[in-house]
């Protein structure tokens, strides 16, 4: 079941509260006993790992995208391998 964070507008009390999410927001303030309880949203962190996300995301350690590099492959967009020029063979003339 997840916590709630609730907050009393009226005297500032501030607790969490575990609630089904079926139940109803808490409207009581325990305190001062005044309707005046309001949820507490905060932003939650969340981190998405594997393929089919941004890059952004998470990424890694070399900071190169793997598989960016094996669709390049597969769709034969590698770079051409560089090749040495041909060395001229010496031919002496008779």
């Amino acid at each position: 079941m997840p916590v709630y964070t609730y907050r009393c507008e009226n005297c500032g009390v501030q607790f969490e509260r575990q609630q089904s999410f079926a139940d109803e927001p808490l409207k009581v303030c325990p305190e001062c006993r005044k309707k005046t309880l309001k949820k507490v949203i905060s932003p939650v962190r969340i981190v998405f790992k594997g393929s089919g996300f941004y890059s952004t995301d998470h990424k890694s350690p070399s900071g190169g995208d793997p598989s960016r590099n094996a669709k390049k492959e597969e769709a034969g967009e590698t770079k051409p391998k560089e090749t040495k020029p041909a060395e001229k063979s010496k031919k002496s003339e008779s």
